[in-house]
């Protein structure tokens, strides 16, 4: 199991959206797209790296 994590800036690159998006996603639905990221003690998010690239279509 791949462990690898994104930060939201990362994330939002290889969805190609604004990171601001995802941020207000997560704050208003609670996720983006399904995926719920990991909320360090220091506020910031880490994202699943391998189901945020199965959502950007680039598993191959």
């Amino acid at each position: 199991m791949n462990n690898e994590t994104l930060n939201t800036r990362e994330f939002a690159a290889l969805v190609r959206v604004d990171p601001q998006t995802i941020r207000r996603a997560l704050c208003v639905n609670g996720h983006y797209l399904g995926l719920k990221p990991l909320k360090l003690p220091n506020h910031r998010l880490l994202w699943p790296g391998n189901q945020a690239r199965e959502l950007a279509g680039a598993v191959r």
